[in-house]
């Protein structure tokens, strides 16, 4: 009796998930493929004119313009669709939300995109102009900060936006300081970026059905917390907490 236990396979374990569990897969699926189509339809004019050309540099100005009013409203929708879908995790939320959305904050997100793209644009134009002049080894390491600072602190401000927030001259202060203050999440979101456009680069077609979605959704998270952190109140040193008690 013994001999024949032993002799006897084990048993395989099948894995069995929940129908729950299905539905939250499929709903997070839902929400990436919502995101990566409203991403390359309203982008469709960008992505025509990169594939006529392989130099946008040499077109500044039809490229420019592009920069301008295309990615900044399409990523703020898609902020905006992300945090609402978030509400009901296990419920696809519907495709008009993210159109809703990119009509909503379209021109809020114009009008915070546009400096942050303007001083990417700006920097990158004088390092490739001063990289071989006397002045380059004193402008070009400067104009470097400054275009990795305004391409870390444009998806925190979208962010702000894509979450009600107002358009003021604080947030064009706020954004680059929380990217500065919070430098590993900064760090994770360039990182992810430069991966999905090089994976984008090699396989336009699978690229742009997958890595979006899924890239902007950590990104999203990420300045979330970034802003989070940013406008809490720092806690009274130890000086003001006396003055406060002499008040008393």
């Amino acid at each position: 009796m013994a001999s024949t236990q032993m002799g006897r396979a084990p048993r395989r374990q099948r894995l069995n998930v929940a129908y729950g569990s299905w539905d939250l897969i499929w709903s997070h699926v839902h929400r990436v493929l919502v995101v990566n189509l409203g991403m390359a339809v309203t982008n469709l004019p960008l992505l025509a004119a990169l594939q006529l050309t392989h130099q946008p540099w040499r077109h500044p100005l039809v490229f420019g313009v592009l920069l301008l009013v295309l990615p900044g409203p399409s990523v703020a929708a898609a902020y905006a669709y992300l945090d609402a879908s978030s509400a009901d995790a296990d419920t696809p939320a519907p495709v008009r939300l993210f159109a809703q959305a990119y009509r909503r904050l379209y021109r809020r997100a114009v009008a915070v995109s546009a400096p942050f793209v303007l001083l990417v644009i700006a920097a990158v134009a004088d390092v490739v102009t001063l990289r071989t002049s006397a002045l380059g080894a004193a402008v070009v390491p400067t104009a470097v900060v400054v275009a990795v600072v305004a391409a870390a602190a444009w998806p925190v401000a979208l962010a702000h936006v894509a979450g009600g927030g107002a358009v003021e001259r604080r947030l064009f202060l706020l954004a680059p300081y929380a990217a500065v203050r919070h430098a590993l999440l900064t760090l994770m979101n360039l990182v992810l970026a430069v991966v999905s456009l090089l994976l984008v680069n090699q396989a336009p077609l699978m690229g742009l059905a997958v890595l979006p979605g899924c890239a902007l959704f950590v990104v999203w998270r990420n300045c979330r917390v970034m802003l989070s952190l940013a406008d809490r109140p720092r806690p009274a040193g130890p000086a003001v907490r006396e003055g406060m008690r002499g008040e008393s």
